[in-house]
């Protein structure tokens, strides 16, 4: 029986005995989250398919427990995802070769095509003592070296245990360690990789490995500023260092909110010497795979007043590999301050200038309306044939209901636009279109 299996029926044991003690019950939260969502991608130039067009239904059910009561305290968590597909084709659902495990959205079948439906559960048993408190089971950790995607249609879920602690004052710490991923487009729990090494649209050529370390901490130095460290290491691929400073300072009317980054990734394992867990970048004067070798610098500022949220930033990386982060090719995220709706704005060499603007309608009478744009350029991107470069322009529109019967249902448009001079590189145009409502039923 697995560690993590074990644990958890521990704690469901536990609880069994102890389920009428108050807490468990009388804090526990259950919500039903649908999420209907629409995605069309326009594939510009090149060959292959020009459109990728989905469309589905999710159901997001979870409940969090509370605590039996205790020195020792037990709880149990579950997530249900279910999606079902209201429209695609073998040709449209970004899986026409039918080489990749699943498409845009969806799961794919042996035609090539979407699957009908998939749903999967995930259950986290936890143990409490005092500010202390450890999770086994499904984790959707969300920091610095790891980070949950939740771009598509149900969220990507990660398998392994968690331990986190705010026992001193002004001190949060975390450490962890992830055995599996499950795609946002999967019911299936898969091993680890990361970009050059995961098999790209053929997932049964790449290299996974089922160990991913990472430990971290924020200090709350003043009110105004937080300082962060954070390792994280998947084994046989990169080890990664991150150090961060978030500070806030009221000037004027508005408050400016710095944001400085620096990631320093290098090879780990079979990384260094194997071409099968080599990642990709720019080594030898040529685009191909090598040994993880990546520092990333990054500042964003951001200057909120009235409503109105006005930002600028630069990221810069060095070295001969691109930025690495955990990736298995179905979708994923990292927590740079350039990972936009299509692309991520971290290859070898790349410098990327952002601008952002955001405002809140509240400031003008309409509550729960907001809209943003943001503008990136990179270039300098290290290729055998010149430097070459990027832009992604990004327009959101969101409006959710604040009260009344219809309080909490969200409607969004997400529009994308990214064109590049790279070589054999496809522009793209998408529009994500969302309806999600939230049900509280506990």
């Amino acid at each position: 029986m697995k560690k993590s299996t074990l644990a958890l029926a521990v704690a469901v044991g536990a609880i069994a005995q102890q389920a009428g003690a108050a807490g468990f019950i009388e804090d526990s939260k259950a919500t039903l989250g649908l999420r209907n969502f629409y995605i069309n991608t326009d594939n510009r130039d090149g060959t292959g398919a020009n459109k990728n067009e989905e469309w589905g239904q999710g159901f997001d059910l979870r409940f969090i427990s509370g605590y039996t009561q205790g020195t020792v305290q037990f709880g149990v968590d579950a997530i249900g995802l279910y999606g079902v597909r209201l429209d695609s084709s073998p040709a449209k659902s970004g899986n026409a070769s039918g080489s990749a495990s699943g498409g845009t959205i969806f799961p794919s079948d042996g035609n090539k095509g979407a699957v009908p439906d998939y749903a999967s559960l995930g259950l986290t048993g936890k143990v409490k003592i005092s500010q202390t408190e450890l999770k086994i089971g499904t984790l959707q950790p969300n920091n610095p070296v790891i980070k949950t995607n939740d771009g598509r249609l149900l969220p990507q879920t990660f398998q392994g245990g968690q331990i986190t602690s705010n026992e001193i004052k002004d001190l949060s710490l975390v450490v962890g360690q992830i055995e599996h991923a499950k795609g946002r487009n999967s019911s299936n729990n898969e091993g680890l990789s990361l970009a050059g090494a995961n098999g790209g649209s053929n997932y049964d050529a790449g290299n996974f490995v089922n160990k991913f370390y990472y430990a971290g901490a924020d200090y709350k130095v003043t009110k105004d500023l937080t300082a962060s460290y954070y390792f994280g290491e998947l084994k046989d691929f990169y080890s990664q260092n991150f150090l961060g400073l978030v500070h806030n300072w009221a000037i004027g009317p508005g408050v400016l909110k710095s944001d400085l980054r620096y990631y320093r990734s290098r090879d780990n394992g079979a990384n260094g010497d194997t071409a099968g867990y080599y990642t990709t970048g720019y080594y030898g004067n040529k685009v191909t795979k090598g040994k993880v070798d990546n520092d990333l610098y990054s500042y964003l500022a951001l200057y909120s007043v009235e409503g109105h949220t006005f930002g600028a930033g630069y990221q810069y990386t060095k070295g001969d590999s691109d930025f690495p982060w955990l990736n298995q090719g179905d979708g994923s995220s990292n927590s740079t301050t350039t990972d936009m709706q299509i692309q991520k704005f971290a290859r070898a060499g790349e410098r990327t200038w952002q601008a952002r603007y955001a405002y809140d309608f509240a400031k003008i009478g309409v509550p729960g309306l907001t809209a943003g744009v943001i503008y990136l350029k990179g270039n300098n991107i290290d290729t055998s044939v010149g430097s070459k470069s990027e832009w992604e322009r990004d327009l959101t529109l969101a409006y959710v209901v604040p009260e009344g019967p219809l309080k909490n249902l969200g409607v969004a448009w997400k529009n994308a636009m990214w064109r590049t001079d790279l070589a054999n590189t496809r522009s793209q145009d998408e529009n994500r279109l969302i309806v999600s409502y939230s049900i509280p039923l506990l």
